[in-house]
């Protein structure tokens, strides 16, 4: 990704280095706010509500955080509202956040990466996937709906 972005004033290696580092802080925001809120599913709200109401729950308040972060670093990390440097963005983002989860899937909680992997089909492995589909494309849906952003 080299050359010069005649729009933007940037060279295009500029780009996708704010692009990469958007994706972290971006991934690291949302990361902390799942880890908090999904601590707070598992102990207050499953027991009461089950698995699956309790992840559906869950989502809307995940992707309103989600979008909120990515409106925000965006602005402060001035990436441009391409869709190609969206992508990248929540691309690696979401890429973080699944290399992360099966981590500590893994590491924390002694579960086989294989076991993990098959959570991933039940209703509750299948909403929480989407909503981090969702998160993964929110930066792109920003730029593709108000490119100011």
């Amino acid at each position: 990704m080299t050359g010069h972005n005649p729009a933007s004033g940037k060279s295009m290696n500029t780009t996708g280095r704010e692009s990469l580092v958007a994706a972290f802080a971006y991934w690291a925001v949302v990361f902390a706010a799942g880890f908090i809120l999904g601590t707070l599913r598992v102990l207050a709200l499953a027991p009461v509500f089950g698995e699956v109401a309790s992840v559906a729950l869950e989502i809307p308040v995940m992707l309103a955080v989600s979008w909120i972060a990515s409106r925000g670093i965006c602005r402060r990390l001035n990436v441009p509202a391409r869709l190609a440097a969206r992508f990248v963005m929540g691309g690696v983002a979401f890429a973080l956040l699944i290399t992360a989860e099966l981590t500590l899937s893994v590491y924390a909680f002694g579960q086989a990466a294989g076991a993990w992997a098959g959570s991933l089909g039940t209703p509750a492995g299948l909403l929480g996937l989407a909503g981090q589909v969702g998160f993964g494309l929110i930066p792109a849906v920003q730029a593709a709906l108000r490119p100011e952003i």
